[in-house]
């Protein structure tokens, strides 16, 4: 891919803003849109190509407790040049103008260090319980999460395999929505902090098949932002997994706390959290 390549399309998409903007931002369960066809496929082609030889990379977290089975590399200078180069188109002032007309959320503004974001991956067995986000940034105190924006690399995903991302209603009483993580799909959502959402049913793609995404976080600067760790929560009929979601739930506050404290990043925290719920891969 060369330096010229466009990987966003801003004039189709400005030019659809005035009708997303309102599809957006009175959506059900909470302002949210599904967009497909949403970058340059050859570059996320190219992606999907650079992904592939990042396996032995140093540098994964492996994100692997009771409430989430994922792995998460969030370092910019060890992502490969298609990558980075996606994730700074998505980080660049004109993208953020675009996010903020499209959600109304005024004054956006990117995340260099990519907390919690960069790029995910999962496989057979991987799941995210649903939860709200964290709502603010650890070692930015005054930054309010506001806008998450998922770019799904998965080329022949199947629907029995399962992993679709599920948005549930403030209440955590029904699922609103699912979505299937296909190529070039993009999920773009407010995170408050009743924004439940995840993909809880451990996946059955076969091994060494990936549900990939590129996954960036947005926010404001508050004077008084509203603090929450990431908060799990047990699905209706679920009520022998409520203890342990809490009990997860207490340690991930714990260590978001430590990280916010003493500058701890995301590798040293996620083997905390492994160490404590007894996940041993």
């Amino acid at each position: 891919m060369t330096t010229t390549t466009q990987i966003f399309d801003y004039s189709k998409w400005t030019s659809q803003l005035d009708e997303l903007g309102k599809k957006y931002q009175t959506a059900s369960p909470y302002p949210h849109i599904v967009l497909e066809n949403f970058v340059n496929p050859e570059v996320l082609k190219d992606c999907i190509a650079e992904f592939n030889k990042l396996n032995e990379t140093d540098g994964w977290i492996n994100y692997k407790h009771y409430n989430e089975n994922k792995r998460g590399l969030n370092k910019l200078d060890l992502l490969p040049t298609t990558i980075k180069s996606t994730i700074n188109e998505l980080n660049s002032p004109e993208f953020l103008q675009f996010l903020s007309k499209l959600t109304g959320i005024k004054d956006l503004q990117k995340d260099d260090g990519l907390e919690g974001g960069g790029i995910h991956q999962s496989t057979r067995g991987g799941y995210l319980n649903i939860h709200a986000d964290f709502t603010v940034h650890p070692h930015h105190r005054n930054w309010q999460r506001r806008v998450n924006v998922l770019v799904y690399l998965n080329e022949k995903w199947e629907e029995s395999w399962g992993g679709k991302l599920e948005l549930w209603d403030k209440e955590m009483k029904a699922c609103e929505e699912k979505v299937t993580p296909v190529f070039n799909r993009c999920v773009i959502f407010n995170t408050d902090a009743d924004s439940f959402h995840g993909h809880p049913e451990p996946m059955t793609c076969p091994e060494g098949v990936f549900r990939r995404s590129i996954a960036l976080y947005y926010y404001t600067v508050e004077a008084n932002p509203f603090r929450r760790a990431t908060y799990y929560q047990a699905r209706p009929g679920e009520g022998s997994k409520k203890i342990l979601v809490r009990l997860d739930n207490a340690l991930v506050s714990m260590y978001t706390a430590i990280k916010g404290k003493l500058g701890a990043n995301d590798k040293v925290v996620s083997n905390m959290l492994k160490f404590f719920s007894g996940k041993k891969k």
